[in-house]
């Protein structure tokens, strides 16, 4: 399985980069993030935007 992970613009929210990986990634990527206060939108991959 797939998942799009989307770096947040940390005043407004808004996806600034996106990148698709394959789910052994997701951790890695979700630590990585936590360590230097990156927001996150991860969403399984093909999925239409809300």
């Amino acid at each position: 399985m797939h998942f799009e992970i989307m770096r947040l613009d940390d005043i407004d929210g808004t996806a600034v980069d996106s990148t698709v990986v394959e789910a052994a990634s997701v951790n890695r990527i979700v630590q990585q993030a936590a360590a230097i206060g990156q927001r996150l939108w991860i969403r399984p991959a093909g999925t239409p935007a809300p």
